[in-house]
């Protein structure tokens, strides 16, 4: 399987946001969650009460130490503690916020709507080969796995080429076109569902 449309759909995302590196995966959330896999951080993070289901979860996934924040935010919010962004309904131009990990969303609902999908940008070069190679179950996709002495734990969250494509031709119709804001007005207050119930 090549992997071309997926690398020129990262150069694409990339560019327009204006981050040295981009790795595509199949969703935001799974995005966030390789960026905090990668962190292994022990402070205690905080996610907002109001966002996507799927953030706080990771909490549980992840065995974290975290908590709830109120926050009013618009567009992206940072996660409280690390230097990881949910960008997931941001599409703004040049608005890669340097030494951060911005994780953007292509599900249908989403500017750029694949239907299915997300992005990581990074500035940091350790951590995007890195990342490269959690989102590929541990493999270079340069080359065949079974050729490879996989070294990386990793999962199976990369991006396929064929939704790739699909993401570059919705980018080339889309791309100057003005997205929806998006804010916690958007979200219910996710903290009182059972699920969080201790």
């Amino acid at each position: 399987m090549s992997f071309d449309k997926v690398i020129e759909f990262e150069k694409k995302i990339s560019n327009f946001f204006g981050s040295p590196f981009a790795i595509a995966t199949d969703s935001c959330t799974h995005a966030i969650e390789l960026c905090l896999r990668l962190q292994k951080s022990k402070n205690k993070i905080f996610f907002p009460k109001k966002t996507y289901i799927g953030i706080p979860l990771l909490g549980f996934k992840l065995d974290l130490n975290w908590g709830w924040v109120d926050l009013n935010w618009s567009n992206f919010y940072k996660i409280e503690n690390t230097n990881i962004i949910d960008a997931a309904v941001l599409w703004k131009q040049d608005s890669y916020i340097e030494k951060t990990f911005m994780c953007l969303s292509f599900q249908f609902q989403k500017h750029i709507n694949i239907g299915r999908g997300g992005m990581i940008l990074t500035d940091d070069e350790n951590s995007y080969n890195q990342l490269i190679m959690m989102s590929y179950d541990g493999r270079r996709r340069d080359m065949r796995w079974r050729d490879q002495n996989i070294a990386v734990r990793g999962y199976h969250y990369y991006m396929t080429p064929e939704s790739a494509q699909k993401g570059i031709e919705i980018f080339e119709n889309k791309k100057n076109d003005d997205p929806k804001i998006w804010s916690y007005l958007d979200y219910p207050d996710v903290s009182k569902m059972k699920v969080f119930e201790l």
